[in-house]
């Protein structure tokens, strides 16, 4: 299994690496729009839907959704998934008695809208957005630091889990994740947003908080899809990434932290579109 990860990972970081930062416009919306499908075709499992043509019909349901998605205005979309993933915090917190708000398959489908779309609208949006608060800062580099505040906040929490993990942050969906981890996390992600403000020169306050906000939301991304898989009794979103579960398992932080990010970078006024 560890030799699978491994493999996994070498060739899937340098592909990564090169649809998000190493193709024209374009090319950057069809590399996340089959993304998206994919993932939206693992949460059809997810919602419990196990027939194929239900799952794809699913993937080609959402994907005609980013074609229209794609000319509305991001502010409102981006908004929506903020307020989305604040409702999914209390989800987790409250499971499992929220599950019964929805546990129906039609239920699941709709909330899988409202992680996948605000998330595709944002990596758009990102790379058409303007730096206002630099000029010299290309909009990639947002999404690196989105990228860099989940390993951060992902680093942190292992260290510190493993070191003083005892309180079970929301025990009855993901046991193994800890108080002392998600603070190890956020301690992490404020480092990096002190050392990104010095080096950069920016706004040091506003970069902590609105890093805080997502390294927080990050979290619970990562717990949300969890709590949907524990309630399906699946342990993986599928196995297309052998020793590493699906591609949702390996965004789920992102979706969250990815619109969240932009929203506030566009409140802040450090972006425009």
């Amino acid at each position: 299994m560890l030799k699978h990860r491994i493999i996994t990972a070498l060739i899937l970081a340098p592909l990564a690496l090169a649809g998000i930062f190493g193709t024209e416009v374009q090319g950057f919306y069809w590399f996340v729009g089959v993304i998206v499908a994919i993932a939206a075709w693992e949460w059809a499992r997810i919602s419990g839907y196990e027939a194929q043509s239900l799952r794809v019909s699913y993937a080609v349901y959402v994907a005609i959704w980013l074609i229209f998605v794609r000319y509305i205005p991001a502010a409102p979309i981006l908004y929506i998934g903020l307020i989305w993933w604040v409702i999914a915090i209390i989800l987790v917190m409250r499971y499992p008695g929220t599950s019964r708000f929805w546990r129906q398959r039609s239920v699941k489908l709709a909330i899988g809208l409202l992680v996948l779309i605000p998330f595709w609208k944002a990596m758009l949006t990102l790379r058409e957005a303007e730096m206002l608060v630099d000029q010299d800062l290309g909009v990639n580099l947002v999404i690196l630091y989105a990228l860099l505040v989940i390993w951060a906040a992902d680093t942190g929490a292992y260290f510190a889990g493993r070191a003083y993990g005892k309180a079970k942050l929301a025990p009855a969906v993901s046991p193994g994740k800890s108080w002392a981890g998600a603070w190890g996390g956020l301690a992490c992600t404020i480092a990096l947003a002190v050392f990104a403000a010095l080096y950069l020169n920016l706004n040091a306050i506003e970069l902590i908080v609105i890093t805080i906000i997502t390294g927080i939301l990050s979290i619970f991304g990562d717990l949300t899809e969890s709590m949907f898989k524990r309630e399906a009794g699946i342990k993986d979103s599928s196995s297309l990434l052998p020793g590493h579960g699906g591609v949702l398992d390996r965004i789920d932080s992102l979706t969250a932290a990815i619109p969240v990010l932009t929203a506030l970078l566009y409140s802040a006024q450090w972006i425009a579109w």
